[in-house]
C-alpha cells in the first residue's frame, strides 16, 4: 500500500508520466489491468511504476534460476593415505584424485600417523612427494604439505587454464 499523497509515475512502456496524485495513479493502473509498484521509496516524491507484478516476480525467479545453473560449486574431497601405503595403492589413490579434479573439486591429501610412526614424519613427506611426482602436470598445489597434529596435509586443485 502506497501511503504518500503524490508519486512520480512511470507507465508500462517506460515513459515518464510525471508527478501525480496517488489515487489517480492507482486508477490509471487499474484501468490498464496493471499493478502500481513503488520502485524508489527514498526519492522525493517516491517513484512508482505500472507493471504486471506477477509477471515481474516470475521473470526475477527465472533469472535467479538461470544464474544458479551457471554456478559451479567447488567441493573439498579428502584422500587419506598412511606412511606405509605401497606403490600400487598410491597409484589407485592418485587415480581417484584425478577423478575428483576432473569433476572440478579440490582434493585434500592427508597422511595419518599412529603411535611410533610419528617419530618418522619424513616418511610421510616422501609419500606426499611421490604423489606429486605421479600427478606432476595434472595438479596445482594450493597448499603445500604441512604438519597438522599427527597428520600431514596438502590441498590440490586442477591447473588454471592459460
Amino acid at each position: 500500500m502506497i501511503r504518500v499523497p503524490q508519486v512520480r509515475l512511470i507507465d508500462d512502456t517506460g515513459a515518464m508520466v510525471g508527478v501525480i496524485l496517488t489515487q489517480d495513479a492507482l486508477k490509471m493502473a487499474e484501468e490498464r489491468s496493471l499493478d502500481l509498484v513503488e520502485v524508489a521509496s527514498t526519492a522525493s516524491p517516491p517513484v512508482c511504476r505500472m507493471m504486471d507484478f506477477g509477471q515481474y516476480k516470475y521473470e526475477i525467479t527465472k533469472k535467479l534460476k538461470e544464474a544458479k545453473k551457471k554456478q559451479k560449486i567447488t567441493k573439498l574431497k579428502e584422500v587419506k593415505v598412511r606412511p606405509k601405503t605401497d606403490e600400487g595403492d598410491l597409484q589407485t589413490k592418485c587415480n581417484r584424485i584425478r577423478d575428483f579434479l576432473g569433476d572440478g573439486d579440490k582434493v585434500k591429501v592427508s597422511v595419518f600417523f599412529k603411535g611410533r610412526e610419528r617419530a618418522h614424519m619424513e616418511i610421510g613427506f616422501k609419500v606426499v612427494e611421490r604423489m606429486k611426482v605421479i600427478l606432476s602436470e595434472e595438479i596445482d598445489i594450493e597448499k603445500d604439505a604441512s604438519i597438522e597434529g599427527n597428520t600431514i596435509t596438502m590441498i590440490l586443485q586442477s591447473p588454471k587454464k592459460k
